[in-house]
């Protein structure tokens, strides 16, 4: 009983054949046997292991092709310069800045606030990080308007907090704002 030897070309063809009209190889899980114990019954058996393969063998197969547990001095060298590539590499690369668009409603006083005068101080606000964009004249009712102005901010250099207190300190103009829309860019 056994497939013979699997590294010839005939104990393959026995496996082929046995194989054929099977979807495994029998046996129950848990239970070793000796390989030669597997297979058709009318083979004879020539893997030449016997009754009980030692462990010993599986210490000899080295998976990785290392010979020596120690790293060579070539292999150390090619290691720390990949590395150092690598670095330098992302070093250069840069940072991801988040950005933010702002959409800001700046509520005047009453009627006869000159939101052309508005929107010019609002304008007037400059830091590094922020961008005006678009803006136009919201009707809120009883001939009122609000100013509703569009930014593109970076995160990590302009807040809304900084905004609205910067935008809140033309007293003469803004009652009051609000932020109509916040999305991440």
């Amino acid at each position: 009983m056994g497939f013979g030897d699997l590294r010839s070309p005939s104990g393959l063809q026995v496996l082929n054949n046995y194989l054929a009209d099977k979807s495994y190889i029998e046996g129950l899980p848990g239970v070793k046997k000796a390989l030669g114990k597997y297979g058709p019954a009318n083979v004879e058996d020539t893997t030449g292991s016997g009754a009980g393969d030692s462990k010993d063998d599986d210490d000899d197969i080295d998976l990785f092709g290392s010979d020596d547990e120690e790293e060579s001095e070539e292999a150390k060298r090619l290691r720390e310069e990949r590395l150092a590539q690598y670095e330098s590499k992302k070093a250069k690369k840069p940072a991801l800045v988040a950005k933010s668009s702002i959409l800001l409603d700046v509520k005047p006083w009453d009627d006869e606030t000159d939101m052309a005068k508005l929107e010019e101080c609002v304008r007037s606000i400059q830091a590094d990080g922020l961008v005006w964009g678009s803006s136009k004249l919201v009707p809120v009712g009883y001939g009122i308007k609000k100013l509703q102005i569009q930014c593109v901010v970076e995160d990590d250099k302009v807040g809304t907090d900084m905004l609205e207190e910067q935008i809140t300190a033309f007293e003469d103009y803004v009652q009051s704002m609000d932020v109509a829309a916040f999305n991440k860019i």
